[in-house]
């Protein structure tokens, strides 16, 4: 038997506040027991401002935090960030900057008027979308996604120890380097942008993978976060696929062993493996897909 793979960053499925035992009855009546995710509220701060409150499993809450404000268009990258904090008592993460950002004013007004930012943030992500400029010269081989799609549906996770929640995996090539899970795709996608500003890790050469669905939310935060290609081992929304062939992202679904979509970006795509070489999805996997 294979290794399992090692990622930089991954959660623990066996941390006991990420999952809590749970007792019930199956369909004859027996009795059962089994793990289901945490979900707990965290709310979020850019330096006095409320942002909002997020539902998540709890870990990782300093990535998580900072991504979503990357991903938001509220801060850059490269914005200095003085400290972040964190308070696991009263559910609290404080992202800290030197000076006031360009978006605490409007959050003041949004919060006064409707008591959420969403609106406001959604529009500047937007405008923000269409200025950004994916790697042309990253390519995806064939052989890469069917090594990748083993090696991410093999690892141990909390998918496999108590499945309701969604996977995403940073990747360069045929290797996978940080995996996060969470309740919400979205706050997944967050925490691996939270740590790629962390580690200055650049996107341009980059594979962007998750379990869940492709849709317009999907796309904008992997283009926003400069990664040229997205894969789903899942399907695809009509306006999911128009913004990623705006965008010039390869957006790769139904990726499942050897078999695959692409609806966007196919020039970026190397056929250098015969399907019918490849090894389909561990079987172990696929039954606990059914189940969920």
């Amino acid at each position: 038997m294979s290794e399992p793979t090692k990622f930089l960053l991954q959660p623990n499925p066996k941390d006991p506040r990420l999952s809590t035992p749970v007792t019930g009855i199956d369909q004859t009546g027996a009795a059962v027991s089994l793990n289901v995710v945490t979900e707990r509220p965290l709310t979020l701060y850019l330096n006095s401002q409320e942002v909002v409150t997020m539902m998540t499993i709890g870990d990782y809450p300093d990535l998580l935090a900072l991504g979503y404000l990357i991903n938001q268009n509220m801060l850059k990258p490269t914005d200095e960030i003085t400290k972040i904090d964190y308070d696991d008592e009263l559910g609290v993460v404080v992202v800290r900057t030197p000076v006031e950002t360009q978006f605490e004013e409007k959050l003041k007004k949004k919060v006064r008027t409707s008591g959420c930012a969403q609106g406001t943030v959604f529009a500047d992500v937007i405008d923000a979308f269409a200025d950004v400029k994916l790697s042309n010269t990253t390519q995806l081989n064939t052989s890469w996604l069917a090594s990748l799609t083993k090696k991410i549906n093999t690892a141990p996770s909390l998918y496999l120890e108590a499945g309701a929640i969604h996977g995403c995996v940073l990747c360069r090539q045929d290797e996978p380097l940080v995996y996060m899970e969470d309740v919400g795709r979205h706050n997944a996608v967050d925490k691996i942008a939270g740590w790629m500003a962390v580690n200055d890790e650049p996107a341009h050469d980059k594979v962007f993978y998750t379990t869940g669905r492709l849709t317009s939310e999907m796309v904008i935060k992997t283009v926003m976060m400069g990664i040229p290609i997205l894969v789903s081992r899942s399907g695809f929304t009509a306006w999911g696929v128009e913004l990623a062939r705006q965008a010039g992202l390869t957006l790769i679904g139904r990726a499942r062993g050897s078999r695959f979509l692409v609806l966007a970006g196919e020039d970026r795509i190397v056929f250098d493996a015969n399907p019918a070489d490849s090894i389909d999805e561990d079987k172990r996997h696929k039954r606990k897909a059914a189940q969920s």
